[in-house]
């Protein structure tokens, strides 16, 4: 075995007697361009809503939960989709965010939240997880379809319009917050916490 991988590295790194370097060049460049487009066909593959609610864990919970809520449907007839809110839109975070996705794919093999029971026993660690991501990039994923710029502030309620037409205009907010320290569970119902008595 040994000797077979060493015969193939030896005929992989020896120069090319039959074919021109750039013939070589070219056929390079035709592999790397289709290993490319097959890599982002893929990625944009686990993009779709199709994709995420594959699994039942997804489909039994938080796809029935999300199905209730103003991201499904709405006046607007706007539909934001999982990856609209779970995967940044921009190249580099996104691969990132897969890279970190390929976690759950372990969960899903030793089975952490395969049954009902489990995934709400789970459901505060992973809401958690989700909200300290999103609190961390400023709320990324809310502002990849909601803009300050087009939002009417004459139609939102007072205490909206507070917190966020100051923003709007260039300022910080006051005590830090960001879309999703007021609108956690918009898609998803919110985790059971237990209170002190």
């Amino acid at each position: 075995m040994f000797s077979l991988i060493k015969a193939l590295w030896r005929w992989f790194t020896r120069p090319s007697a039959i074919l021109g370097q750039g013939l070589l060049l070219f056929f390079g460049l035709i592999a790397g361009i289709i290993f490319w487009g097959g890599f982002n066909t893929a990625m944009e593959a686990t993009n779709t809503l199709e994709f995420c609610i594959s699994c039942h864990e997804m489909r039994d919970t938080v796809y029935v939960e999300y199905q209730q809520s103003i991201h499904y449907s709405n006046p607007s007839g706007v539909r934001a989709v999982c990856s609209d809110c779970h995967v940044p839109h921009a190249w580099v975070p996104k691969l990132i965010r897969k890279f970190q996705a390929s976690s759950e794919l372990w969960h899903k093999l030793v089975g952490t939240v395969d049954t009902p029971e489990k995934f709400e026993a789970h459901r505060l660690e992973m809401a958690t997880r989700v909200w300290a991501t999103m609190k961390a990039t400023d709320s990324r994923e809310c502002r990849n379809c909601h803009s300050f710029a087009t939002m009417d502030f004459t139609h939102q309620r007072q205490r909206s319009r507070e917190k966020m037409e100051p923003v709007a205009l260039g300022m910080p907010s006051p005590d830090g917050t960001t879309c999703i320290d007021c609108h956690t569970g918009i898609a998803h119902k919110l985790p059971l916490v237990e209170r002190d008595d």
